[in-house]
């Protein structure tokens, strides 16, 4: 490919009377693959908003003790959060891992009173969380009202979509193992 040059026609070489020749009316359009790396954006009042990334490792509650039969406990229940912020986030895993073996309920519930959900306070803390994803009538999000976990090792499940970007969100776990149990509790966020 050959490259020509011409004076544009503001140019001071062209003010001044020197006139070039179009070779041809051909546009060069570069044709490449690059690859480009999106890393935020800066939002409408200037701030900048980072690109969120998988979680690589659970955050792990505090763990529940003597949790006796039919008992509940909310979970995440540290100091440090209370609660699991999924804005940006597609799905997560969750993990519980029970120190009596048997069945267990688990159910998505709105995050604790001492919260706001973005600029709203206070909210119906610990109730089950509804709306409309399955379809177009308001229904709770996430109860599994008797799941089977295994005693003393991590119970690892996925929730796709369900939970996705809700700002607010708590586990309610029930006891339902037959016996008291301590209760650990694990989650780990997706963003597919």
């Amino acid at each position: 490919m050959e490259k020509r040059e011409g004076y544009a026609p503001w140019s001071l070489t062209r003010k001044a009377g020197v006139q070039s020749a179009t070779v041809n009316g051909d546009i060069e359009v570069p044709q490449f693959i690059q690859p480009v790396l999106n890393t935020g954006f800066v939002d409408e009042k200037g701030n900048w908003k980072g690109t969120k990334s998988s979680d690589e490792t659970f955050f792990i509650s505090d763990k529940a003790e003597g949790i006796a039969n039919s008992g509940t406990v909310l979970f995440p229940n540290t100091a440090n959060a209370d609660f699991v912020n999924m804005t940006g986030f597609q799905s997560l895993f969750i993990a519980i891992k029970p120190t009596n073996g048997g069945n267990y309920g688990t159910s998505a519930v709105m995050g604790p009173q001492t919260q706001s959900f973005a600029n709203l306070s206070p909210v119906n803390a610990a109730a089950l969380l509804k709306g409309a994803i399955r379809r177009n009538d308001m229904d709770t999000v996430l109860v599994d009202s008797s799941e089977a976990l295994t005693a003393d090792v991590w119970n690892i499940f996925i929730i796709k979509s369900q939970l996705s970007d809700q700002k607010l969100l708590q586990f309610l776990v029930t006891n339902n193992s037959g016996g008291n149990s301590d209760i650990d509790f694990g989650y780990l966020r997706l963003v597919q």
